[in-house]
């Protein structure tokens, strides 16, 4: 009897087991609006139709990381990880806060985090980026999905961006790119040595590719080494136009043979550039790289490598001029792994936000409650104090726009505290012009608006196009975006069933060097009295 009983709840454990593991499984979030997994053991270009520019990629085991461009939007450098290159998720953040975090207390649209390189090496994940007004900062983790080290200023200095490390034995490099707008010079590739640390540059460097006449603008080297040649895997004639550069040689100073490896040639497809070389399980190697998708940023590619005569050939040569092209659709590098996507709807449970979001600088805990246990995100009503729109506004709560196509709805209950007026909250769409469909209160009633702010970056004020009493604190905010222009339609309810259209549409302005993102927000007029707060009940992503 006592064995019988051992063995039932071994087999219930198990049984539990499965369940949860499966019920894991299932938790996995899918996109309603753009999956690049065809189903059948294929994908079709691009993976992530959204705005992860200067992406690096590595593999660890039979898993691949990616870490991309933050610019002012923290927190900065998002871990996504993969199984097959093809189906990502968020999984962390290895950036809280930007420093000198004085600086990016308040937005810093265009500055930042500039493309970063992710490494592993001696059991411990690195990322390297350029700040193109500090220089060049480095941290580190043992815990991918953990806590990362504070920052380390690498390499102090104006204008030198997209740095990426190399182990090579006893010795230590680090190749970077020159920003001209700071340092003066651009189309230039640096070698410089490091500390076996990798935290601190020993030399002055020397100047190892100069891309004036063939390629100009080359920058975002990658690092490599492979059957005796170094290869660097640099992007040059602008973002987006340009086409990819492959160097290679046996001695890490040169000289570098050169050869366009990727081009948009006959395809629809421009500037395929800028990315990452990694390696399947099975040794295939792959180039996952961005393409500039205009107001919706710097969207995800996937292309197949092949090598002949130790040159890399990416895509397909279709024009036959030599040059890999890129292609629409291919075979999985990895078979058998379920379909994921990036975060995008948001139920708020704890009261806090999931990792899709960042807001436009450097985080305070007075922005939010995110308090254990609410099932709606409590954002407070900061004030803009003299600000003339939001433009500058650091508590604006964004993420990526996910698709060409798609509707985002949300739930707020905005609660004025005093009955203060000035208070509002919204769906907006923010870039350099932006929109947003929110409620406000006035004259002792609640109203939902349409504003629109044409030129925000140049300190214009906003307009309210349209204003609509309400019954009560409560209201449903949607926008649909559709494509090419990111046109947005705003709408609401109260009843969250017969929406009405608010208001004009708005074509949507992408934000300096990142794409327009959208998001939730609460904010104060100046000089009216503190207090105020909007609940958010959800926000959702769907298919128009």
């Amino acid at each position: 009897m006592r064995t019988i009983k051992k063995e039932f709840i071994r087999n219930a454990f198990f049984f539990f087991l499965i369940i949860s593991m499966q019920s894991m499984v299932a938790q996995k979030y899918v996109s309603k609006v753009w999956t690049s997994d065809n189903g059948n053991g294929t994908y079709t270009n691009p993976v992530l139709y959204a705005d992860y520019s200067d992406p690096d990629v590595i593999r660890v085991g039979d898993n691949f990381y990616m870490t991309v461009s933050s610019f002012n939007c923290t927190p900065g450098l998002p871990i996504l990880h993969s199984k097959d290159l093809v189906n990502w998720e968020i999984v962390n953040y290895a950036l809280e806060k930007q420093i000198p975090e004085e600086v990016f207390n308040i937005p810093q649209h265009s500055k930042g985090v500039w493309a970063p390189s992710l490494r592993y090496h001696n059991d411990e994940f690195y990322i390297y980026w350029g700040d193109p007004d500090f220089g060049v900062y480095m941290i580190k983790t043992n815990d991918v999905y953990g806590k990362w080290s504070k920052p380390v200023l690498v390499l102090e200095g104006k204008g030198i961006i997209d740095p990426c490390p190399l182990w090579d034995g006893d010795n230590t490099y680090l190749v970077h790119a020159w920003a001209g707008s700071r340092a003066g010079i651009n189309s230039i590739l640096t070698m410089r040595t490091m500390n076996k640390e990798g935290t601190k540059v020993l030399d002055e460097g020397k100047n190892i590719f100069d891309g004036h006449e063939n390629h100009h603008t080359v920058e975002g080297p990658k690092l490599y080494k492979k059957d005796g040649y170094y290869y660097i895997l640099a992007p040059a004639g602008g973002v987006e136009t340009g086409w990819q550069l492959a160097l290679r040689s046996k001695n890490i100073y040169g000289p570098y043979e050169e050869k366009i490896v990727l081009e948009q040639g006959s395809t629809e497809i421009n500037g395929p550039h800028q990315g990452a070389w990694v390696t399947s399980p099975n040794n295939e190697s792959w180039f996952v790289h961005f393409q500039d998708q205009a107001v919706y940023g710097r969207v995800l590619w996937v292309t197949p490598i092949s090598w002949d005569n130790n040159w890399p050939e990416m895509g397909k040569d279709l024009d036959g001029n030599g040059i890999g092209e890129p292609i629409l659709t291919h075979k999985k590098p990895v078979q058998g792994m379920s379909i994921a996507s990036p975060q995008e709807s948001d139920e708020f449970n704890d009261g806090k936000p999931g990792l899709q979001w960042q807001w436009y600088a450097n985080s305070s805990v007075k922005w939010s409650a995110q308090i254990p246990g609410t099932d709606y995100l409590r954002l407070f009503a900061m004030s803009k104090k003299e600000l003339p729109n939001l433009w500058d506004m650091p508590s604006l709560l964004l993420q990526k726009l996910p698709a060409p196509n798609f509707k985002a709805t949300t739930k707020v209950i905005l609660n004025t505290e005093w009955d203060a007026p000035g208070k509002t909250a919204g769906l907006i769409m923010m870039g350099q012009s932006y929109a947003y469909v929110g409620i406000a209160y006035h004259d002792d009633k609640y109203w939902v608006q349409q504003v629109i702010c044409k030129n925000a970056s140049r300190g214009a004020s906003e307009t309210v196009i349209v204003e609509k009493e309400l019954k009560s604190n409560t209201v449903f905010l949607r926008m649909e975006v559709s494509a090419p222009n990111a046109t947005c339609i705003y709408s609401y309810s109260e009843n969250s069933k017969k929406f009405t259209e608010i208001g004009t549409s708005f074509n949507a302005e992408k934000d300096l060097w990142i794409s327009a993102k959208m998001g939730i927000f609460a904010a104060s007029d100046k000089e009216v009295r503190m207090g105020g707060y909007a609940d958010f009940d959800w926000f959702r992503v769907e298919n128009k």
